[in-house]
């Protein structure tokens, strides 16, 4: 074989063994080992499993190096997982990366030797800047809750889609954004942060990638390498490209054609941040040669829960169940927010009893701020939960210094003669940073707090896991563990009901998944007053739905307080909705 180094020692026909367990759709994609591709996968039809089997059936039949392939994700959870599955088929040497991560990697790379002097600094959050920015425009923003948040995302959003601050007022009126201290100020905001981002030499993440692929198109000499080392390209969730993430895609692409993107019109739910399905939908203008391939088997979900899905969106390829019959979804409604909450809280009861564990089992709400009621019933009733954040877990300040803390320990223990157990010495070094015996209150103020206590506890459960599959394990041990799952992005799951927006749940699965809060003004949310925003709301619920395995609940509350009028309205999008036994 021509390119296989590091599966040397693969038995002859390895690379026809692959095929063998795809079905006939995901053999098709692996296939194409050439592209340019298009694959339109939906909801859990195993579009990893046929992207993974595509590059490594590429690679061992030696139709393509695995070194020169750049495998693109959004998160880096996805992207760990798909090193981890491509390491388990033999062909570790694929680049697997989110858009952000390649770029910075290229840019502080190219920056000395295409510009000069040092590479710019990278921001992790805008927040400090665009309050600096704010006072040199002379802008209050301190007058409204959470303008500060909104006016960065405006920012990141006029950034993405590559408008400048002269431009950001017409741009916002042509799609009916509203910044919250008015357009102009919005502009004048913008401006005086880019100002303060140049000055101080600094670059935000839109920045990162705007600049290494000026540099690609303004040096034949950085696009030469780039294109040398990266020939063939593979983009996942497409659907949720934006234009500066296009153009740097192009940049990296130069005049070539293979590119392989995988995405489902279905599930675009991002159009607020700038995202657009339209590069997906319009791939094959795009390459008129294209190789288009649609996934329609769910692997996921029963047959009840994938008529739900298909009742919310009526596709051209709508979803085909493969898993045997389970439990009728369920519509259930309360007289009140408190009654649905208590409601939701008995029926995880009844899902653990029965046999579900918590950690199997999530409550997604469409706003962060409906979370709280839901944690309030579940501490209530004594069942544990945990709250997924858009933060990584690996990212937040207390799991850094945990990791910290454990390099030391372990270090300490290589030197000494301690003779406690794994599990013993991990609780004593968490317990000096917030690890108690047991969790926090939940109630309103102690968020933070929580998930402090719940991200120690899921290091402490992931000693007791390693030690009971290995009791040699050491503390060293651990800590290779650790910062290998922080390469790969896989945090350890915490034995607890999960609670989390709909829109932090993509990618996700459970074998339980509530849906509570189903009402007009929730679902579809009130800011959605456009057809195309409303549209993209059913997307949404469709992308809740099928998170579930098994057990689905939708729910909604006739009044918001107990004892109030019940003028509520349960959502538009449940009016299709018949549940199949």
């Amino acid at each position: 074989m021509r390119y296989e180094r590091g599966v040397a020692d693969v038995m002859p026909g390895t690379s026809e063994a692959l095929l063998a367990g795809l079905d006939p759709e995901q053999r098709q994609v692996a296939l194409a080992a050439r592209g340019p591709v298009c694959v339109l996968a939906g909801a859990g039809t195993g579009k990893t499993r046929a992207i993974t089997y595509r590059i490594a059936y590429a690679a061992l039949s030696g139709t393509v190096d695995p070194a020169h392939v750049l495998a693109l994700t959004f998160t880096v959870r996805a992207a760990g997982e798909l090193r981890g599955r491509l390491r388990q088929l033999g062909v570790g040497q694929v680049r697997a990366s989110t858009f952000h991560a390649a770029a910075l990697r290229q840019l502080n790379y190219f920056w000395p030797r295409v510009v000069g002097g040092r590479p710019p600094q990278l921001i992790d959050s805008k927040a400090g800047l665009v309050r600096e920015a704010a006072k040199r425009a002379r802008v209050r923003l301190d007058g409204t809750p959470g303008a500060l948040a909104d006016t960065a995302a405006e920012i990141e959003w006029a950034k993405v889609i590559q408008v400048r601050p002269d431009g950001y007022p017409a741009a916002a009126a042509a799609t009916g954004r509203s910044a919250v201290a008015g357009a102009d100020n919005l502009a004048a905001v913008y401006a005086a942060y880019e100002e303060l981002r140049r000055e101080r030499h600094l670059i935000d993440f839109e920045s990162v990638l705007e600049l290494a692929a000026a540099i690609l198109i303004d040096s034949r000499v950085a696009a030469g390498q780039v294109h040398d080392i990266f020939r063939h390209f593979v983009v996942d969730e497409y659907q949720d490209v934006n234009p500066l993430q296009k153009l740097l895609l192009e940049a990296w692409l130069g005049d070539r054609d293979d590119l392989c993107v995988v995405g489902d019109p279905n599930q675009v739910i991002y159009s607020f941040t700038g995202a657009t399905s339209t590069y997906l939908t319009g791939f094959t203008a795009e390459f008129p040669a294209a190789t288009v391939v649609r996934l329609v088997r769910d692997y996921r979900s029963t047959p009840q829960v994938v008529a739900v899905a298909n009742q919310l969106v009526r596709s051209a390829s709508p979803l085909a169940a493969q898993r045997p019959p389970g439990p009728r979804p369920v519509l259930i409604e309360y007289p009140d927010d408190a009654a649905e909450a208590a409601g939701l809280a008995h029926r995880v009861r009844t899902l653990m009893t029965a046999g579900v564990p918590a950690r199997e089992i999530a409550i997604l709400v469409r706003v962060n701020a409906d979370t709280e009621r839901f944690e309030l019933a579940l501490a209530e009733a004594g069942l544990p939960y945990v709250i997924r954040g858009a933060e990584r877990f690996y990212d937040r300040p207390v799991v850094r210094q945990a990791l910290v803390l454990l390099r030391g320990a372990a270090r300490g223990a290589a030197a000494g003669d301690s003779n406690d157990s794994l599990p013993d010495s991990v609780r004593h070094v968490l317990t000096g940073i917030g690890l108690t015996p047991r969790p926090p209150s939940g109630l309103r103020g102690a968020a933070s707090v929580r998930e402090n206590w719940e991200s120690l506890a899921a290091i402490a459960q992931l000693a007791d896991d390693m030690h009971a599959a290995g009791p040699e394990a050491t503390l060293a041990d651990f800590s290779a563990e650790l910062t290998m799952r922080a390469d790969l992005g896989h945090a350890p799951a915490v034995d607890g009901v999960t609670l989390a927006s709909m829109h932090a749940a993509k990618g996700l699965e459970w074998d339980a998944v509530l849906l509570p809060g189903l009402v007009e003004g929730l679902m579809p949310i009130v800011h959605a007053r456009t057809a195309e925003a409303v549209e993209e709301e059913r997307r949404l619920l469709y992308v809740a739905v099928t998170r579930a395995r098994e057990h689905l609940c939708l729910s909604w509350s006739s009044a918001r307080a107990p004892g109030g009028r019940g003028g509520r309205q349960r959502s538009r999008f449940l009016d299709g909705v018949r549940l199949q036994r």
